[in-house]
């Protein structure tokens, strides 16, 4: 970390801003900001790094949000994420994953735009989505999450189909989503001694810009009306399918 620039300095600080002020307000969309990030920190250090603001963050959030959980689908997710998790190791041996994870993108990309014509024409779709959708993202996110430690997100977000819940509860449940995945590779770096002091330097240095963001991100969340909540996260998921195309 000591070898960055003060321009590289800068660029992080402005990532980290944007990356947790979108996750401060929708609660996810924070992992658009690790492949920014890449380009300038080594990723040895950027994913442990990542995964301790990943887990501080779910617990600002769910600090006065926490009676916002949707229990239920919080519990029905975690079978099939760890399903997801089990094929996506399968997947790292077995195929090619660059052109897995643009398939992902294209997947994403569709399902944001999908999602922003039902904020524009709510009488023409404003049903729960189709009820294997929520299974599917969920296996999805557990793939992408044992694949390529990020982006796992964009699909508890296709798993809580935002069209049917209160921002609050949507916001809440996926942080504690995120929460759970972050506490269990953390343990897993953990063991494996991946928490070096080059790590923790960066998560020292990061988590003042973090904590900031998240509460820029918290006073946009409260001012924003349920369809504007929407048409964000939207933005945030078409946003994210980006890096998903680009990997």
């Amino acid at each position: 970390m000591a070898s960055l620039s003060a321009l590289e300095l800068a660029y992080c600080a402005m990532i980290l801003l944007l990356a947790y002020g979108l996750r401060g307000s929708t609660g996810f969309g924070g992992s658009v900001g690790m492949p920014l990030l890449a380009l300038v920190v080594p990723i040895k250090i950027l994913v442990p790094a990542w995964t301790l603001l990943g887990l501080v963050s779910s617990l600002a959030i769910l600090g006065k949000d926490r009676r916002y959980v949707d229990v239920k689908k919080f519990l029905f997710f975690i079978p099939w994420c760890a399903l997801g998790v089990a094929v996506g190791l399968y997947f790292f041996a077995t195929l090619d994953s660059r052109t897995l994870l643009r398939a992902l993108g294209l997947m994403v990309l569709g399902y944001g735009a999908y999602f922003f014509w039902t904020t524009l024409r709510p009488h023409a779709a404003n049903g729960p989505a189709p009820r294997f959708l929520s299974p599917l993202a969920a296996w999805l996110a557990g793939v992408v999450g044992a694949l390529f430690g990020a982006m796992a997100t964009v699909f508890f977000a296709m798993y809580l189909d935002v069209k049917t819940m209160e921002k609050s509860v949507f916001r809440a449940t996926i942080s504690a989503m995120l929460l759970a995945l972050c506490a269990g590779r953390g343990l897993g770096y953990w063991v494996v001694g991946e928490f070096t002091r080059d790590v923790w330097i960066a998560f020292a240095m990061a988590f003042p810009l973090m904590l900031l963001g998240i509460w820029a991100g918290d006073r946009i969340h409260v001012k924003l009306s349920d369809l504007a909540f929407k048409r964000l996260v939207c933005g945030v998921l078409l946003l994210c399918g980006i890096p998903l195309l680009l990997r």
